[in-house]
C-alpha cells in the first residue's frame, strides 16, 4: 500500500483518480483550491484546501507521501496570469517540495495541447512542441521543468492525455448533453468528418497507475501519449449520444469558416462559451499514437470514443438535478456546466 498526494483532488480527474486509488487499497491526500465535497469518499482521505502556488501549503502535504500525482492546473478559460503562475510556478513548487521530502516517484499531467495544431497524424511523443495560447505555452514550459527535476534524481512520468470525459465531466460537454436530453439536434463546427480522438477518464486513471507502479523506473521516466484506441469521425461518435437520447435528432454540419469567424467575434464580446483552442481545432483531425504507452506501460484502453461519450451522458442524466445548467452557471472548470452564452439563443432553432 502506498500513500499518494493528488493535487487537483477536487476536480474531475482528481475525484475519479481518488476513487480508483481507494479501490486499489491506497491511501490518499488531496490538495485543491476548492473544498472536497464528495460524500462517497470524503471520510476516506485527507483533504487540504490550499493553493499549489503556496510552498508552505504544499510542504504540509508531503509528509509520508510515496507518490505524487500532480494534476492541478488553471484551465484555458482562466486569466493568463493565473495559467502561468499555477501551471508553471505551481508545478515547480510541487516537485521542489517532493524532492526536498525525498519523494522519488511522481506523475505529471500535461496535455496534447503541447503539440499545437500538427501537420500530420498520428502524433508521437517525439514530435515538435508548439504552444498555442497561454495554456499550451505554460504546459510546454512546465514539461521543461519536469525534465530538470528528472536530472536531479526524480522519476516523473509525464502523461499527455487527449480530452478526457466520464463521470463528473461537464464543461462544454454539459452543453451538448443538455441539448441531447431536451430533444435537440446539435451543430458541429464544419461538417464533423474529421477524426478526433477522446479518452475515458477511467483509462487515464489506469495509465497513471501503470506509470506509478512499474518497477523499472528508467523506462517510465519519460513522456506518454494517452488516448482512446477506437474512434471515428466527430459526427459519427457524437451521434451516438443523440441516438441514446431517443428523439431521432442528428448532428448538423455548418459552414466552418463563417462559424469560426463568428465565434472569434463573440469571444471578444464575451458571448461565446468556447475558447479559441476549441473552435480553432474542432474541424481538424486530432489523434495521437498510444503505441509507446502500450509497449512500455502495458496500457490497453477499454473505452472507445463512443463508449466514453455514452458513459458521460448516462452520468449527466443521473445527476442533472444536482447542478445548474444552461445560462445559470458561469464556470471555468470541467466539473460545472459552462455558461452557454449566445448558444442559449441559438439552440431554439435546433
Amino acid at each position: 500500500m502506498a500513500r499518494w498526494l493528488v493535487t487537483g483532488g477536487s476536480g474531475f480527474l482528481g475525484i475519479n483518480l481518488i476513487r480508483y486509488l481507494l479501490n486499489k487499497g491506497e491511501e490518499v491526500v488531496s490538495l485543491d483550491l476548492l473544498p472536497f465535497n464528495y460524500d462517497d469518499c470524503s471520510d476516506k482521505i485527507v483533504h487540504v484546501q490550499g493553493d499549489i502556488r503556496d510552498k508552505d501549503t504544499v510542504d504540509r502535504c508531503m509528509d509520508g507521501i510515496d507518490i505524487v500525482m500532480h494534476g492541478a492546473a488553471a484551465l484555458p478559460l482562466y486569466p493568463k496570469e493565473d495559467i502561468y503562475t499555477t501551471n508553471i510556478g505551481g508545478t515547480v513548487k510541487v516537485f521542489q517540495s517532493a524532492l526536498e521530502h525525498g519523494i522519488k516517484r511522481a506523475i505529471y499531467i500535461s496535455s496534447t495541447a503541447v503539440y499545437g495544431i500538427p501537420d500530420h497524424h498520428p502524433i508521437f511523443e517525439e514530435d515538435k512542441l508548439v504552444g498555442v495560447g497561454p495554456y499550451g505555452e505554460a504546459k510546454i514550459q512546465a514539461e521543461a521543468h519536469v525534465r530538470e527535476f528528472r536530472e536531479r534524481g526524480m522519476t516523473i512520468s509525464t502523461i499527455r492525455p487527449k480530452s478526457f470525459i466520464g463521470p463528473e465531466r461537464l464543461g462544454v460537454f454539459g452543453i451538448f448533453y443538455e441539448w441531447a436530453s431536451e430533444g435537440r439536434s446539435f451543430p458541429m463546427i464544419g461538417r464533423g468528418n474529421n477524426l478526433y480522438q477522446l479518452l475515458d477518464v477511467e483509462d487515464l486513471c489506469e495509465a497513471i497507475w501503470l506509470a506509478a507502479k512499474l518497477e523499472d523506473e528508467k523506462i517510465v521516466n519519460t513522456e506518454f501519449n494517452i488516448g482512446a484506441k477506437e474512434f471515428s469521425t466527430m459526427r459519427e461518435d457524437y451521434q451516438v449520444v443523440l441516438d441514446a437520447a431517443g428523439h431521432g435528432k442528428k448532428i448538423k454540419g455548418s459552414p466552418r469558416n463563417l462559424v469560426v469567424f463568428a465565434l472569434e467575434v463573440l469571444d471578444k464580446l464575451k458571448l461565446s462559451p468556447l475558447y479559441p483552442w476549441v473552435y480553432k481545432t474542432a474541424t481538424k483531425d486530432s489523434f495521437v499514437s498510444v503505441e509507446k504507452a502500450e509497449r512500455v506501460l502495458g496500457f490497453a484502453p477499454r473505452f472507445s470514443n463512443k463508449d466514453a461519450l455514452l458513459r458521460n451522458y448516462e452520468w449527466f442524466l443521473a445527476n442533472v438535478e444536482k447542478f445548474h445548467s444552461g445560462d445559470t452557471q458561469d464556470g471555468v472548470t470541467h466539473r460545472v456546466p459552462w455558461k452557454q452564452g449566445i448558444l442559449g439563443l441559438v439552440k431554439r432553432f435546433f
